[in-house]
């Protein structure tokens, strides 16, 4: 686990409120000016934690809100069913290409900066897209707002293991409860809130504008209150570190990308499986809330069971068993146990959370889990891409769900194979920096 000496002296871990030991590297003390005092530290990791929520609220809704507004808005802008299908693999392909300039940006100007950055994107990508005139224009701003989204996805882990290096697993809790609950109620409340609001997309898109203005406002507030330096030498340190010689980095990036793949296919495709199997529409669209619903408890306590523990082995087994359970189920009996099997896709998918933890905790420094983050999550993207084409071709070819379900379940066998690597409790500095003799477990 990290410690106030791996970071700048101007990333003192926030929540701690006992006064700095003598002679610690990067204390106030040793800078010669005095060490903020308790009270300001303790407000200072509260809004801290208050923003990172609220940031990660916002880091899914420009996608869920889109999806239930989808036919309306091709309707009124003459979208195509092409562009309309090349919005499903946008999301991801931004998240991988913007995520892996996340780690230069924040070695510029800081990793607060950049997610007050991205959180401004979103807002505006948001709001400004709700006046768009054309399926360009629609398009380019959904682009700029997911660019927030891939920056801040890959630097809030950051920001939390630099300001919380001793209490990683509850920030990722906290961090993947809040995301959670945002692609759920995005999802849920899209369509009811704009036929509130007069039946127009544009209000039902751009209201999502003021949820991310109030994130923005709170992370201009960490910003201002407590300034950083880009740089120093945990920075340095990261910059030269040889990541791709890492077989746990490699292992991560490779299980997010498996698990990306089961999440975006499940609420891509979940509804069309139960409505195939005569279930209404209403009620398919109850049953994938219910599969994100499900995910927030337990995107809350997880990260905190696993970062007990040094090794995450057993979590990624359980949830593998899960996903594999669910889509038994929704090939041979999908409407036997509907709310059965969309309660265990939900706890497969919170492989997600999971796997953010170990980020967090394969690396030593706030530095290394930079470059970590940036690396797992954007090849990780990249290899999810195909995975809802390719599930949406085989019921094409072959007019049924057995097939891709079958599929589906096939991929949860290496996902589980690459999470059992990446759950060792290893560092990836050791690793890169010594390829041949790993860390002792």
């Amino acid at each position: 686990m990290s410690t106030a000496a791996d970071s700048p002296a101007d990333a003192r871990p926030l929540p701690r409120t006992d006064p700095p030991t003598a002679g610690r590297a990067g204390s106030g003390a040793r800078e010669g000016r005095p060490a903020p005092a308790p009270a300001r530290t303790k407000y200072l990791g509260v809004l801290f934690a208050v923003a990172i929520a609220a940031a990660a609220f916002n880091l899914r809704p420009v996608v869920t809100s889109l999806g239930p507004l989808l036919d309306q808005v091709r309707a009124d802008l003459g979208m195509s069913a092409t562009v309309a299908g090349l919005l499903t693999a946008v999301p991801s392909l931004c998240f991988a290409l913007f995520g892996l300039a996340a780690p230069a940006l924040a070695r510029r100007i800081g990793p607060v900066a950049v997610v007050t950055a991205g959180t401004g994107a979103i807002t505006l990508g948001v709001l400004a897209r709700s006046f768009a005139g054309g399926t360009a224009v629609f398009l380019l701003l959904t682009a700029v707002a997911l660019a927030g989204v891939a920056v801040a996805n890959v630097l809030i882990p950051v920001v939390i293991k630099r300001y919380f290096p001793d209490r990683v697993g509850p920030m990722i809790g906290l961090y993947s409860m809040a995301l959670s609950a945002g692609t759920a109620l995005a999802a849920a409340v899209t369509v009811p809130l704009t036929s509130a609001l007069g039946g127009d997309w544009r209000v039902g898109l751009g209201v999502w504008a003021g949820v991310g203005a109030v994130a923005l406002v709170l992370w201009l507030a960490t910003l201002l209150l407590h300034r950083e330096r880009a740089g120093g030498a945990a920075s340095r340190a990261a910059e030269r570190l040889p990541i791709m010689r890492s077989r746990t980095a490699w292992a991560l990036a490779c299980f997010f990308g498996l698990q990306a793949t089961g999440a975006y296919v499940t609420m891509g495709w979940m509804p069309q499986i139960f409505q195939d199997a005569g279930i209404s529409s209403s009620t398919s669209g109850v049953l994938l809330a219910l599969t994100m619903v499900v995910g927030v408890p337990v995107s809350f306590v997880l990260p905190n069971w696993a970062a007990r523990r040094g090794d995450q082995r057993i979590f990624v087994v359980v949830l593998a068993a899960c996903g594999i359970a669910g889509y038994t189920g929704l090939a041979l009996a999908p409407a036997g146990a509907p709310w059965v099997w969309a309660a265990l896709m939900g706890l497969s998918n919170c492989a997600f959370p999971l796997v953010l933890t170990m980020i967090g905790l394969r690396a030593r420094t706030s530095g290394g889990v930079a470059q970590l983050s940036a690396f797992a999550q954007g090849l990780g993207y990249l290899i999810s891409i195909p995975g809802p084409i390719l599930i949406g071709s085989l019921y094409q070819a072959t007019g049924q769900w057995y097939l891709p379900l079958g599929f589906l379940a096939f991929l949860l066998l290496p996902q589980m194979a690459f999470g059992l690597r990446a759950g060792l409790p290893r560092f990836i500095e050791d690793e890169a920096v010594r390829p041949v003799a790993p860390a002792a477990s």
